[in-house]
């Protein structure tokens, strides 16, 4: 009787226990939408800077610039009214497929021309008011504000859209670590600040050029909807109409490769139905 007993339980159990579903976490499917802030380091490669006017046509050569990191105060990374005067990133994506996501972003870098470094500079200044007036063939000159201040300080701001590749790396209870990587391509909107030759000083928002790049992630989803992220982005920067002085006709090109290091923090929600796993026997 004890044995029939047990074989009419486990008859009963095991539908039942076919029958149930678990819900497997998977963070990077179709419908799932994110947003994201965080900060980043930058730097630039070498950078060859025409600059054009009414009373000179000149270029420097070989200049060096770096970013310029705002030092951590709660009260100002943190503070709605000033958070965005550090270096940040700010973006929103969507999966269109499992694994496949499409997003757009700002990328608020900033760029600073070294001060009084030396650099080979070559052209013509003429009629400046200024002691700068003479021809120049590769002459040592010396980067001193009375002659140019030249930063995107607010900022160098890439505005673009990325196509990424995730994969999961780990995946247990309320945690997913994955990869990404991608393309992308955009505009740089600067804000310019800039005094030379002792013209008024120029700063204003500015259409000066594009920008392409490749990205990498490793990202750590927990608690179903949270992440925080650690990017890598490498790129080209060309930006041919650069404003300089309060003047249209002055103007500044130049083109470099950039090195970005973000670290980002994140929600995400799955905006379609959640997909559950196939049937299997609770163990």
């Amino acid at each position: 009787m004890k044995s029939a007993a047990l074989l009419l339980a486990l008859a009963i159990a095991t539908p039942i226990a076919i029958a149930q579903k678990i819900e497997i976490w998977k963070p990077n499917k179709k419908g799932s939408f994110y947003v994201y802030w965080g900060w980043n380091r930058s730097a630039y490669t070498k950078s060859d800077i025409t600059f054009w006017g009414k009373s000179y046509d000149f270029k420097l050569n070989n200049v060096i610039a770096n970013d310029r990191q705002s030092l951590y105060r709660a009260n100002l990374y943190l503070n709605p009214s000033t958070m965005t005067i550090p270096q940040y990133n700010l973006r929103f994506g969507y999966y269109l497929k499992d694994k496949y996501e499409i997003s757009i972003g700002a990328d608020h870098m900033k760029y600073v021309m070294k001060s009084m470094q030396t650099v080979d500079m070559e052209g013509n200044i003429e009629n400046s008011g200024t002691a700068y007036d003479g021809a120049y063939d590769h002459k040592p000159m010396v980067m001193d504000t009375s002659f140019l201040m030249f930063e995107h300080t607010d900022g160098l701001n890439y505005l673009n859209a990325e196509i990424r590749r995730s994969d999961a790396l780990i995946n247990v209870r309320g945690f997913n670590l994955s990869t990404a990587y991608g393309v992308g391509a955009g505009v740089l909107v600067p804000r310019t600040n800039t005094t030379l030759l002792g013209n008024q000083r120029h700063d204003e928002f500015h259409l000066a050029g594009y920008g392409l790049g490749l990205v990498g992630a490793l990202k750590l989803n927990f608690f179903r909807y949270f992440f925080i992220q650690a990017e890598a982005k490498y790129g080209f920067i060309h930006m041919p109409d650069i404003r300089t002085t309060t003047d249209p006709a002055d103007k500044a090109k130049q083109h470099f490769f950039f090195m970005e290091y973000d670290v980002v923090f994140g929600a995400q929600f799955q905006l379609t139905n959640r997909v559950k796993s196939s049937v299997r026997f609770n163990r």
